[in-house]
């Protein structure tokens, strides 16, 4: 991320196709077409770890395993594990601009069982799977006796099941339900081996066309999480695993109450004692599946807000001191330098800027924060942009630029079109996003959604909402020539083509 170049932020849920979410499958290899036509380097995408309550993909069942609704069914179907009458008449969801989680989280269950069962019944395909088995030990069972346990109590949160001793992963307990839920055990296992053979199978094409994939680990995991159930010693819990206290964020400018996010805190002084070996892990395990790394919430790791465990709001709460730079000296010691991204929007202060500083890493910047002030003093602002740094329109938390710019007034439009010299037949997208590449940032990240200026209809997540977020899909039609056109002139006219040689 040293040499200028840019990308386009765009989750594989928000992917055209007649599955009802975006997957792995044909339109995802288009879409990395369409960056080295237009000349990126960059694919960012949101995390691909499963989504729960409120379809976040911030919210997991596991910091690891993979989002099976990703998996693609015609992929499948050329592995002989599906035929088409499987799925061609299923309804994933009447609007395909939208994804319906509630439908598709039981339209897909069905179309996924055919195919492990199909697969377990190949002898020819088990030594493949073995290997991933063998490779993915460290977490694979964990997740699928967790997943299977959690569906055999209606799917209720870990701390809701009805045997405690399950919750308390008691020996004998343990053994009662892997004999009883042998079967669903193996559904998880495989549909994950589905999930990570056919990303790789993406990711290297990607990589082939010199397109590098950035990936996003959040800070938390859920406090329904395999995580949580098999090392409950890592994170502040009461004896039923219940978080005592949670994360979230005070007052800013997505919520006057703060943002209370309910995931449960860690132990640091436990993660200190263990030399923060779970953190090497993951971010180990990150970089197996991604080129670059953001990490999300990077404030956190300096100062975090903690809030009690039964508080509805996340306003009362405190700032508590984070393991700062110590434990990215021990993932450097065990893992050398690493392309990490950290997010460091939110409440900067000169503790969070120092670990930055300390660290190394590239921070963000967003040119809709910087325009909200007209003084033109916000370091958001093009003009405060520095090479080491990626600056993005703004992220799948902000509203899309038309929707933005919409509500803004009319002096800081005003403002926005003067400093972005706005042609008089130019949309407030192409002259933001024109201003943004031409910024001395080394990487610079569009959303897809600005790129076709789209409406705010199409935006993504509204912080401190739960329902009717993660849901925008694009369709192919939105990808105009004139779309492709610009992207490719700015891209070249400020010196950010890609220069990888492509196979």
């Amino acid at each position: 991320m040293l040499t200028r170049s840019s990308g386009v932020l765009m989750h594989i849920t928000s992917l055209p196709n007649s599955f009802g979410i975006g997957s792995f499958g044909q339109s995802a290899y288009d879409f990395v077409d369409f960056l080295v036509e237009t000349k990126q380097t960059y694919w960012q995408i949101l995390p691909l770890t499963t989504t729960s309550y409120g379809d976040s993909p911030y919210q997991s069942f596991s910091a690891i395993a993979g989002n099976t609704h990703l998996i693609d069914f015609e992929l499948l179907e050329k592995m002989g594990l599906l035929q088409e009458t499987d799925y061609l008449s299923v309804n994933f969801g009447d609007d395909p601009t939208q994804v319906d989680y509630e439908r598709i989280f039981y339209a897909r269950r069905p179309i996924l069982e055919i195919a492990v069962k199909n697969f377990v019944a190949n002898d020819k395909l088990q030594p493949a799977f073995e290997n991933f088995e063998k490779n993915n030990r460290t977490w694979l069972a964990d997740y699928a006796e967790f997943m299977a346990i959690k569906e055999h109590f209606g799917n209720h949160a870990l701390q809701e099941w009805e045997d405690k001793q399950a919750i308390a992963r008691e020996p004998e307990s343990l053994e009662k339900y892997r004999t009883m839920l042998a079967q669903q055990i193996q559904y998880f296992k495989v549909t994950q081996y589905f999930f990570f053979q056919q990303w790789q199978a993406l990711k290297d094409y990607a990589n082939q066309k010199g397109i590098k994939i950035i990936g996003d680990m959040p800070i938390y995991v859920s406090a329904d999480s395999v995580e949580v159930w098999t090392k409950p010693e890592l994170f502040q819990l009461d004896a039923e695993r219940n978080p005592v206290f949670v994360a979230g964020v005070p007052a800013d400018q997505f919520s006057a109450t703060g943002q209370l996010w309910g995931n449960p805190l860690y132990d640091w002084n436990e993660h200190k004692k263990q030399g923060y070996a779970w953190w090497i892990y993951r971010i180990k395990e990150s970089f197996k599946i991604y080129d670059v790394l953001r990490i999300d919430h990077f404030k956190g790791f300096s100062d975090y807000w903690q809030v009690d465990g039964k508080a509805e709001i996340a306003k009362f709460g405190s700032w508590q001191p984070g393991p700062g730079y110590e434990l990215f000296e021990a993932v450097k010691r065990q893992l050398g330098d690493l392309p990490i991204i950290a997010e460091d929007l939110g409440n900067i202060d000169d503790k969070a800027k120092k670990l930055l500083a300390d660290c190394g890493y590239p921070g963000m910047k967003i040119l809709q924060f910087g325009f909200e002030d007209t003084t033109g003093a916000s370091f958001d602002s093009p003009h405060h942009c520095i090479p080491h740094c990626i600056a993005y329109t703004g992220t799948h938390d902000n509203d899309v630029i038309n929707g933005w710019y919409n509500n803004l007034t009319p002096e800081q439009q005003q403002y926005i079109n003067d400093y972005t010299h706005r042609g008089t037949d130019e949309s407030v997208c192409q002259a933001v996003i024109r201003q943004l590449f031409a910024t001395v940032s080394n990487t610079a990240i569009a959303t897809m959604q600005d790129i076709l200026d789209l409406p705010t209809c199409s935006r993504m997540n509204i912080p401190s909402t739960i329902g009717g977020n993660w849901q925008w899909r694009m369709q192919k039609t939105d990808l105009t020539q004139d779309k492709k056109d610009f992207l490719t002139k700015i891209t070249a006219l400020y010196q950010r083509a890609n220069k990888e040689k492509k196979q």
